[in-house]
């Protein structure tokens, strides 16, 4: 069977499933996208500093990634990628209007980190899931997709925060409670999903029946993907969250607060453009497309941390190009990389490590942030060196 008539048995071609799924996450975005638009002003507005919003928002990266190492291999053992799927997603939708109502410090640090948890949840369910699809619709492409339905939401929800708290005069209470609304959708839309196609895996079983079946039964990971692993890790490490972006403009009087999520829209809307370029770069030239990532992470520190409103608006821009390849490509490559047996235990082990790497980074970029600007940028540029070597010794970015 061709991958372009590859169909589930209940009757949903691939792309379509590729397109429903990303408009679950569409929704989502626009919920906890919306959220982390303004979580430094909002940490900040409760006392905390630029070492504090650093770490809290690196450690919520780090649950959302690190949290895969248990997510991933259960998802592979239980196979109930639709369970952990739903369960990942109520957390999130839960967590991010309570962060609007409650009024202490301490509280609204446990809820980024918790939203940043559902995401742990459900991340290697869902991407083992689209992996199968893509295998039908070309992996470059599939996720890319994906990634850029993803942005949409991450477009609309940043910038009905904003209109909120223009509304409001800067109350982050309604701004973080009309985001409920679009979760109740993505809760509703995901157990229809499941019961039109409750087994993904069929997708990729109808193209590659075969592929991959001996890597499957030792029960290893491939070599090329743990070296691909450490280049992510390490172009991650100088990768500064959107939290201490944000801190820096508001802190700076560079930006008002309630025109930061106009520009972390903007920043999405970049985000969506780079995963299309990317992905379909990705499906004709292979991994090393990749070498965009580490320069645009450089340019990122480099831009972003001036005191001249144009620049760091480049700056911002640039970071949400970073993402869109994070997000999507990156992906992407692990998929290729893996046989499906073990793919969701690929993907919870590579955020693991990913993890690791972006905590250090937020605790990097917040805490040198506070000591000396240059002496951010400098770091920033020579690991981004170093993570260009690495992928320069990645099998899947020589082929």
């Amino acid at each position: 069977m061709t991958k372009a008539s590859a169909r589930q048995p209940g009757g949903m071609r691939p792309w379509r499933f590729v397109v429903w799924f990303g408009t679950v996450s569409l929704l989502a975005d626009f919920v906890y996208e919306g959220a982390r638009s303004i979580t430094g002003p909002l940490l900040a507005s409760l006392g905390a500093s630029a070492l504090v919003v650093g770490v809290v928002t690196g450690a919520g990266e780090a649950a959302a990634l690190g949290l895969r190492l248990v997510s991933g291999p259960l998802a592979d053992r239980t196979r109930r990628f639709w369970g952990l799927a739903i369960a990942g997603y109520a957390l999130t939708v839960v967590s991010v209007p309570l962060l609007g109502v409650v009024g202490v410090l301490w509280a609204a640090c446990a809820l980024v980190i918790a939203e940043r948890v559902g995401k742990a949840v459900r991340s290697p369910a869902k991407d083992t899931m689209l992996s199968h699809a893509t295998a039908a619709t070309g992996r470059g492409r599939g996720f890319a997709v994906h990634e850029a339905m993803d942005q949409v939401g991450a477009l609309v929800g940043p910038l009905v925060v904003a209109g909120m708290l223009a509304l409001t005069g800067g109350d982050y209470g309604p701004a973080l409670a009309v985001l409920a609304l679009p979760g109740v959708a993505v809760l509703g839309l995901l157990v229809w999903l499941r019961a039109r196609v409750p087994d993904p895996e069929a997708y990729e079983r109808e193209v590659t029946p075969h592929t991959g079946e001996a890597a499957e039964t030792d029960g290893r990971l491939p070599a090329a993907f743990w070296t691909y692993a450490a280049f992510t890790a390490a172009t991650t490490v100088g990768f500064a969250t959107f939290g201490v972006l944000s801190y820096h403009l508001v802190e700076r009087h560079l930006m008002a607060a309630a025109w930061v999520p106009v520009l972390y829209a903007a920043a999405m809307a970049v985000d969506a453009v780079a995963a299309l370029a990317t992905g379909w770069l990705y499906d004709r030239h292979g991994a090393r497309v990749l070498i965009a990532l580490p320069v645009l992470t450089a340019a990122v520190a480099v831009l972003a941390f001036t005191d001249t409103v144009a620049i760091v608006v480049a700056g911002s821009l640039v970071w949400g190009a970073a993402m869109g390849i994070q997000e999507s490509t990156l992906r992407a490559t692990v998929a290729d990389l893996v046989p499906r047996g073990r793919r969701a235990t690929a993907y919870g082990l590579f955020a693991g490590v990913v993890g690791v790497a972006s905590l250090a980074g937020g605790a990097l970029t917040g805490g040198l942030y506070g000591y000396s600007i240059p002496v951010l940028i400098t770091v920033v540029v020579a690991v981004q060196v170093l993570a260009l070597v690495l992928l320069a010794a990645t099998p899947a970015a020589r082929r």
